[in-house]
């Protein structure tokens, strides 16, 4: 059976939203991120609309260099309670058209209609009915790629937007990817790319006929690659159950070096991970610091626990032995991130015997957090820890 592969993109999700709620923004340069505060801010955009990328202005783009290339955008912090409702109602909309979906991100997921085409006229049919319907649950505009593949559907869903609708045909699938540059090819990283020009590899097409000579190097992986620019990606859509991951990160003011400051802060976003992992009802078993120091210069570092937690005190623990361990040198520190993963279901029992301490654990956090819902998070924080976060 022929599939039907759906990739859904939100159009400029974040900065759609503020423009749908406030019409006076329409039209106008929206940036979502960090304060900017008149190009000295911190920090980076998490996405801006169409207006603000005509200036370059782009996803990931530090503040400061945004407002350098847009002084008179809008900038406005993210309203995460706001972009979660309508990424709820959107899925809602999925639903109504096949169980089979992935959600990718807030903004992007796949669906596969091969089961499900046939009742609303057609694959075609059933993209421009999902459009249709996400605009009219919450206003919003939806870019969509129809393919028989995860990889094509998600290419041909960035090509026409915004309110894009792109089909790529079986029998054409391989004249649709061969004018494509490689960085297009899904899994495909700079490094492996740069490889491959330099060996005047620069088109998908060029790829899917290269030879054993100019893929010598790359291993196993060259194989992969290959096939991917022929059309072969047997990948399917899989529901993702629940979070993956529960994190937190902070951009200091000014980069540091200051170690009192830094223990703070991790401290600070231990406590922060830690009361949403407990407001989600999950637990979990990795641990990871992420620190950006001056330059960009970003790294990760992680431990698995044995036992999963939720627990402030623990995650702390964890988070600041790993900084311990890391060894920045004299360069100093622009940005934390505290991250647990290796979720589950915070009443999910590992072991038979309660751990020592849990116990105690378990009421204070309690306590606390009955504290905070009574009269806010910065009623009350950790000692040693920053007030806000």
């Amino acid at each position: 059976m022929e599939r039907h592969i759906v990739h859904v993109d939100m159009d400029a999700f974040f900065a759609a939203i503020e423009q749908r709620d406030d019409p006076a923004l329409k039209g106008k340069p929206v940036i979502i991120g960090a304060d900017p505060k008149g190009g000295r801010g911190r920090g980076v955009v998490s996405t801006c609309s169409y207006e603000a990328r005509k200036f370059g202005v782009r996803s990931a783009m530090p503040i400061s260099e945004a407002w350098r290339r847009c002084p008179k955008g809008v900038y406005l912090p993210p309203s995460f309670h706001k972009y979660e409702e309508a990424s709820s109602k959107i899925r809602e909309v999925f639903y109504e058209f096949t169980p089979d979906i992935e959600q990718v991100s807030i903004d992007e997921a796949f669906l596969d209609i091969t089961r499900s085409a046939h009742l609303f006229g057609g694959p075609l049919e059933t993209c421009r009915r999902v459009k249709k319907r996400v605009r009219e649950a919450t206003g919003l505009s939806c870019s969509v790629g129809l393919a028989p593949t995860k990889m094509a559907a998600k290419i041909a869903s960035d090509l026409k937007k915004p309110d894009g609708l792109v089909v790529v045909e079986t029998a054409g699938l391989r004249a649709f990817l061969a004018p494509l540059d490689i960085s297009k090819l899904w899994g495909l990283g700079p490094k492996t790319a740069a490889l491959l020009r330099e060996r005047g590899i620069n088109t998908v097409g060029e790829l899917s006929a290269a030879g054993e000579d100019a893929l010598a190097g790359l291993g196993g992986h060259a194989q992969e690659l290959k096939a991917l620019a022929l059309g072969v990606d047997p990948r399917e859509v899989h529901e993702e159950q629940g979070a993956k991951s529960v994190g937190n990160e902070t951009t200091f003011e000014v980069d540091t070096a200051d170690e009192r400051e830094i223990k703070e802060s991790l401290l600070a976003l231990a406590d922060k991970v830690s009361s949403r992992l407990r407001e989600g009802g999950y637990k979990g078993r990795t641990v990871t610091l992420k620190i950006r120091l001056e330059g960009f210069e970003t790294y990760t570092r992680a431990k698995t626990l044995p036992l999963a937690t939720n627990y402030t005190d623990v995650l702390a623990r964890e988070a600041l032995a790993l900084y311990a361990a890391f060894g920045r040198g004299r360069k100093k520190v622009r940005l934390l991130g505290v991250k647990v993963s290796g979720l589950l279901p915070a009443e999910e029992k590992e072991s038979l015997f309660e751990e020592e301490g849990d116990a105690r654990r378990e009421k204070a956090h309690k306590a606390i957090e009955a504290i905070r819902e009574k009269f806010g998070r910065s009623s009350i924080y950790r000692a040693g820890g920053k007030k806000d976060i």
